[in-house]
């Protein structure tokens, strides 16, 4: 298995950035972009996704890196209930709603798979190497 040396390289991390690129299109192209309060919420939740995963690399520690996925996957559920409203409201289409769940729910599975690993594993992380 060959190391992950940059979050980039996380699949997961990269199913949240193509998340969020599916989402800015459906903000400048549907009633969802003039929906300002609902649009940032979704904006600033799929992007916590994105970011926490980032952050949670970014700090060297199995245990850390552990709590910023669980915060990652809060905000990738608090995305799924805002598409839930979305869709309610009809400011987006079914086929853009079941293809965002669908996502959502791929990416919450990825990270609660990847903190069950990182739970099992003796690694602690990089600063604890001597």
């Amino acid at each position: 298995m060959a190391t992950i040396e940059r979050f980039e390289d996380l699949e997961v991390w990269q199913l949240a950035r193509k998340l969020c690129q599916k989402l800015e299109h459906l903000f400048l192209t549907t009633g969802l972009g003039k929906r300002y309060s609902l649009f940032n919420q979704m904006d600033r939740s799929s992007g916590s996704v994105m970011d926490n995963i980032a952050e949670g690399f970014g700090r060297s520690g199995n245990l850390e890196f552990r709590n910023f996925l669980g915060f990652a996957k809060g905000s990738c559920l608090e995305l799924k209930s805002q598409l839930h409203r979305s869709y309610d409201k009809g400011l987006i289409q079914e086929t853009d709603y079941k293809e965002l769940v669908e996502s959502c729910d791929a990416i919450s599975a990825k990270l609660g798979s990847f903190i069950s690993y990182l739970s099992r594993t003796d690694y602690k992380g990089v600063k604890f190497k001597q």
